[in-house]
């Protein structure tokens, strides 16, 4: 594992030039600012833990005390289109960060939050998880339930709909 500090002085002038990979979602890899901390090329991040195929650190703006975001080191551009042993180690870095979020800063509650697509508010076009540690009056705001409830029937007939896709999905 590399620890923060050395995560801190690459990309230094011996460094090899940035690639101009251009992914799936049209972003130039180079240009990904969460490709850059991946590389170890952002000085300004606070780098919380890592290992070979992720990194977690402190976004520019925490929502609370302790607040890291989780992304893997290959240019993913969302959640849905990760492989599944990457997810596997993304989900493994969740829970170890998670744990050790949980320990340093005892929240009373807290989330486990990815984002995929413009209406899903998703602002960076790299895979990214948000540990967001809780407390009550955190001023985060409230994310559930819904202020209009869903319907039975539309529940029911939603759910026939997804059953059917994860079937399909398991062949």
């Amino acid at each position: 594992m590399v620890d923060a500090q050395t995560s801190r002085s690459a990309g230094v002038a011996s460094d090899p030039p940035l690639r101009n990979v251009v992914a799936d979602d049209g972003q130039v890899e180079g240009a990904c600012p969460f490709c850059r901390i991946a590389r170890g090329e952002d000085a300004s991040v606070e780098v919380i833990c890592q290992a070979e195929p992720w990194v977690a650190f402190f976004p520019p703006e925490p929502a609370t005390l302790g607040h890291t975001l989780i992304i893997p080191r290959a240019h993913v551009p969302e959640f849905w289109s990760l492989d599944d042993a990457l997810a596997g180690e993304l989900a493994r870095a969740a829970i170890r960060v998670g744990r050790a979020i949980d320990r340093a800063v005892t929240p009373e509650g807290m989330n486990l939050i990815t984002s995929s697509g413009d209406a899903a508010e998703q602002t960076v076009l790299h895979v990214h998880l948000h540990v967001v540690p809780r407390w009550r009056r955190d001023g985060f705001g409230r994310i559930w339930p819904p202020e209009r409830p869903m319907s039975h029937e539309a529940k029911e007939d939603l759910a026939e709909l997804i059953r059917a896709e994860c079937a399909q999905a398991a062949e």
